[in-house]
């Protein structure tokens, strides 16, 4: 059974503007984040060195401020498992009828089992790499930009596949998961709690319309 995913692929058109800026009316539907059937249903226990599950995301690792990568560590996966992949959604911010994608990783080996936190960019483990976020593709670790509202929920998703991603997983996020389809052994999440920074500057304000393009 292939995995039925509710329109995120176009929600992460490249160049996205200012994702921050923007809230979904109260009553849109919320998409669901993305699920795979699991091989035997095997829970992987995640957490993240910064926050606990369910609790607020602090803002040095959002991109009100550091933007510093949280750590993330998972438990073992299952017998069989070869590599992990990681990602990291907005259920909350919905554009073009998905939630927002801030990062995954995929190829991480399953020796691996934390990445530390404050990982630089170019510090992920051998042989690992990013996938898409709403940047585009082949993009590090991106934390949340809240906007002014209520808190959007954060799911850091790990998935324990028996397979290696080939290295076409990068250029998309749908190029990603139709490549995990069918190779998941476990699976498990996070989720943190992210807000609007009180001390930010307001946006600035949008330029008039000239006379010319009204």
């Amino acid at each position: 059974m292939r995995i039925a995913i509710h329109g995120l692929a176009a929600a992460l058109v490249l160049g996205l503007a200012a994702p921050a800026l923007a809230q979904p009316p109260a009553d849109a539907a919320q998409p669901a984040i993305v699920k795979f059937p699991a091989k035997g249903g095997a829970v992987l226990k995640v957490s993240v060195d910064a926050f606990k599950d369910g609790a607020d995301i602090p803002f040095e690792n959002t991109q009100y401020r550091t933007n510093t990568f949280p750590g993330l560590s998972w438990s073992k996966g299952p017998y069989g498992t070869r590599t992990y992949a990681v990602i990291m959604q907005d259920t909350d911010l919905v554009i073009r009828g998905g939630p927002v994608l801030h990062w995954t990783m995929f190829n991480i080996p399953a020796t691996t089992t934390k990445l530390a936190a404050g990982m630089a960019p170019d510090a992920k483990p051998a042989g690992s790499a990013y996938g898409q976020n709403y940047k585009g593709a082949s993009q590090p670790y991106l934390g949340p930009r809240t906007p002014p509202g209520p808190k959007h929920h954060y799911h850091m998703q790990v998935f324990a596949l028996d397979t290696s991603l080939p290295e076409t997983a990068g250029s998309s996020f749908q190029a990603m998961t139709e490549a995990m389809n069918g190779h998941v052994l476990a699976s498990g999440e996070v989720v943190g709690l992210g807000q609007a920074d009180p001390s930010a500057p307001p946006p600035p304000p949008r330029p008039a319309a000239s006379p010319a393009s009204k």
